[in-house]
């Protein structure tokens, strides 16, 4: 069976995406500053809920591996089903270009790698309340390692654009999320792990055997 091919032409340059200016501007981010605050918010939560919430280290370790691994599933869930999500009308083809399709046009876009750090601490605001409702406490750790994780993926999302592949293991993950973009944008989901798509079934199709003459 043959590999599926679902490429879009790849720009160079930094499009658009708001009149307003102010708008505009907030859509481009450096990376280090949205690592900054997740990894900044991750050690306070960690501070607080040993030193002040009593919690011993192995169950903040624990709480947090809970929170790294979650992560991996929301973030699959979320490239699959959001940022991918079918573009059957006009909205949804502008919020599905403006949230990740204008990424698989212009993929070197360094300054869209990340997000804005308004928004990025909005988000994590609503994240506590959240998960603060369902697990009480144990929030603090949880919630650190789901940051962490978000804040991983944004490393390792950034680093596959912008560095070239490395020459150890991580060279599986940069060409997981090459497929993704250049050969098959409806596989290969995951970005800090393949997991996912194993067991979801959405691994990248073999490519086609080439018939010897």
């Amino acid at each position: 069976m043959e590999s599926k091919k679902i490429g879009r032409p790849k720009h160079k340059g930094s499009p658009p995406l708001f009149k307003n200016p102010i708008l505009e501007r907030l859509t481009h981010t450096h990376i280090s500053l949205p690592l900054i605050i997740f990894f900044s918010i991750a050690a306070i939560l960690i501070y607080y809920g040993i030193f002040e919430k009593g919690f011993q280290v192995p169950e903040m370790i624990l709480l947090f591996l809970g929170g790294l691994f979650f992560f991996t599933l929301v973030e699959y869930l979320m490239h699959r089903y959001l940022y991918h999500i079918p573009a059957t009308t006009e909205r949804r083809k502008k919020i599905s270009y403006t949230m990740h399709g204008v990424h698989h046009d212009y993929p070197k876009d360094k300054s869209r790698l990340a997000m804005p750090p308004v928004l990025s601490l909005i988000i994590a605001t609503v994240l506590f309340i959240l998960y603060r409702a369902v697990l009480g406490d144990l929030v603090f750790g949880f919630l650190s390692g789901f940051l962490v994780g978000y804040a991983g993926y944004l490393a390792i999302h950034y680093s596959v654009h912008a560095f070239k592949v490395p020459k150890n293991f991580l060279k599986v993950l940069w060409h997981h999320h090459a497929i993704h973009h250049y050969r098959e944008d409806d596989r290969a989901f995951g970005v800090s792990s393949p997991f996912w798509d194993y067991v979801f079934g959405t691994m990248p199709r073999k490519a086609p055997v080439e018939r010897k003459n």
